[in-house]
């Protein structure tokens, strides 16, 4: 017997704000049935693995114990970057190095931490 990933859940001051956020980052829509105001959101991967923001009375004290880990489907790393801090991430780690390898850690608007690596074009023309 064994286990499926069914919904990575992610604790919130606003779920309908946060999950909106992270629609933009992801290129998906929120679950049709959310607004503004409710509990939770959701969002749908295409592989059918659920991002749900439920909302919660605290806010976030310490480093996740859980991240995603982001890879730009088109562009670069530092494309990517650029694109997330201007829709309002902030940079916590910068582990760029100066041979292009290396990631950046974020923060999302809720304080939640997530990296973007290098594409699959930046790994390729390195390996």
């Amino acid at each position: 017997m064994t286990s499926i990933i069914h919904s990575i859940t992610i604790d919130a001051r606003d779920s309908y704000e946060i999950a909106s956020w992270w629609s933009k980052v992801l290129g998906l829509p929120l679950h049709p049935d959310d607004n503004p105001g409710d509990p939770e959101s959701m969002i749908e991967l295409p592989n059918g693995v659920r991002y749900l923001f439920i909302n919660v009375p605290e806010g976030k004290e310490l480093k996740n114990r859980l991240h995603l880990d982001l890879q730009p489907a088109d562009g670069t790393r530092d494309e990517e970057v650029e694109r997330l801090v201007g829709i309002g991430a902030t940079v916590f780690d910068d582990q760029r190095r100066p041979d292009g390898t290396g990631w950046v850690t974020l923060r999302d608007p809720e304080g939640n931490e997530f990296c973007v690596e290098r594409s699959a074009a930046e790994r390729a023309a390195t390996s």
